[in-house]
């Protein structure tokens, strides 16, 4: 059993014992006040015993018909007990209001034992208390908050029974009705705080200053992120969490779900327990209008580059765009045309400027051809080897569409500088395109000797 139900459980035989007491001893001194707290108390039983019920059910897990979980019963448990508050405390206010009226008589025996019996609720009212309030709090449960609020009304209505009895006791008996009446008041104004907190929870009401807590948590994440909503609600003590971010429009996928990750572990740090989901949005284009025409073109699936972007103003009517597209080399020329033709649209979607847009087509060569070293000139091993002082640790030769590229990797003493690094690699850059005439590009890169 759980420690939430085994402090309901033990709430539920503390009310039986009070309700015994009070009403025993409130038929025998004809103290209404005293059968007003055993009414209390019954109300203290019904909800102990709603709480019993609902803890157990609350706990359970989310299931096909429940997603989200049960935990709301516990509200359910909550505001039906202040339902069950009020129309007891009406009751015993009438019968107050009679018997100060004349209209019942009133007849108080205020013996020692009554003040005895007093004695002995007001110790196990406060008892109650302290342990269903310290239970409440460590485990965020509403029910069991509300059982604690109970609780403590009832050890004030047993305070207000003891000067109703004194009251009677130096010889004013209508005292006990008054008390009596103070009592229903007190569980009124009890059950009506405890229903608007519970209906607050049940109608999904935001508590403000979570809210406020989340917004500053996610306005301190760095690198920041757009904030364009955030929902929270409450079940049991827990917050959920609903939150859409915006991050820019060229992030991979990666980037996006790092960023929710962010927001997560903020709003974690700032509301304990939360349950959070976050919803990543691209954000809306921003820069110069061949940015914006780019990021829209890129957009598209398959488009791989683009170049010779054109933007020809229009006059009052806008602007018009041309630009190359590259696409897969493979690709059916229909399926080629169908992808321009997204790309035009989406253009003229993200841009409202653009009002017409003209595509090139060109094949994108994908794979260039991997030459071996020995099969071109294996004389540049040792053009290397001379500038640096020893073998190269890889050297590729590629051959592509504006002609050859090589590939030099160096292995360099760790402890030397980087100014020193740069100077071979320059070097043996030199070297190479002297011993190749027309070569497109010589890339050498730096690394310490004996790094894998």
């Amino acid at each position: 059993m759980s420690p939430q139900r085994r402090t309901a459980l033990a709430s539920v035989v503390a009310a039986c014992v009070l309700i015994a007491i009070k009403l025993v001893s409130g038929l025998a001194a004809g103290s209404l006040a005293f059968v007003a707290e055993a009414a209390h108390s019954g109300t203290d039983l019904v909800a102990a015993l709603l709480t019993f019920f609902a803890v157990g059910y609350a706990r359970k897990p989310a299931d096909a018909t429940h997603l989200y979980g049960h935990l709301k019963a516990e509200h359910l448990a909550a505001l039906a007990e202040a339902t069950f508050l009020v129309l007891v405390s009406l009751a015993v206010g009438g019968l107050a209001v009679a018997r100060l009226a004349g209209a019942i008589p009133t007849d108080v025996d205020a013996a020692w034992w009554a003040f005895l019996a007093a004695a002995v609720v007001l110790a196990t009212d406060a008892a109650r208390t302290v342990v269903s309030l310290r239970t409440a709090r460590r485990f965020g449960s509403a029910a069991l908050l509300s059982n604690a609020l109970h609780f403590g009304s009832d050890l004030v209505g047993t305070l207000a029974v003891v000067g109703g009895l004194a009251a009677a006791r130096a010889g004013w008996p209508q005292g006990d009705s008054v008390a009596a009446l103070f009592v229903a008041l007190l569980v009124v104004l009890a059950a009506a705080r405890l229903a608007r907190r519970n209906v607050d929870v049940l109608m999904d009401r935001a508590p403000a200053d979570d809210v406020a807590a989340a917004r500053a948590a996610i306005a301190g994440i760095e690198p920041p992120v757009e904030l364009r909503r955030l929902r929270l609600r409450q079940a049991a003590g827990r917050p959920f969490a609903d939150v859409v971010i915006a991050v820019s429009p060229g992030a991979g996928v990666a980037q996006g779900h790092a960023a929710a990750d962010r927001v997560e572990v903020a709003l974690a740090r700032a509301l304990p327990g939360a349950d959070v989901v976050v919803h990543v949005e691209p954000a809306a284009a921003t820069g110069s209008l061949d940015e914006r025409i780019r990021a829209a073109a890129t957009s598209v699936p398959r488009v791989r580059d683009l170049h010779d972007l054109s933007v020809i103003d229009a006059g009052e009517d806008g602007v018009e765009v041309s630009l190359h597209l590259k696409l897969p080399g493979g690709l059916a020329l229909a399926e080629a045309h169908t992808v321009a033709e997204e790309v035009e649209r989406t253009i003229v979607r993200a841009v409202p400027e653009v009002i017409a847009v003209q595509t090139h087509l060109e094949p994108l060569k994908e794979q260039a051809e991997l030459v071996d070293v020995a099969d071109r000139d294996v004389r540049l091993g040792s053009i290397v080897a001379a500038a640096v002082g020893a073998e190269p640790v890889e050297l590729r030769l590629l051959h592509t569409d504006e002609g050859l590229v090589v590939f030099v990797t160096l292995g360099l003493a760790p402890g030397g500088s980087l100014a020193d690094a740069h100077e071979t690699a320059s070097a043996v850059e030199a070297r190479v395109r002297a011993a190749v005439p027309g070569v497109a590009d010589v890339i050498v890169h730096t690394e310490p000797a004996g790094d894998v």
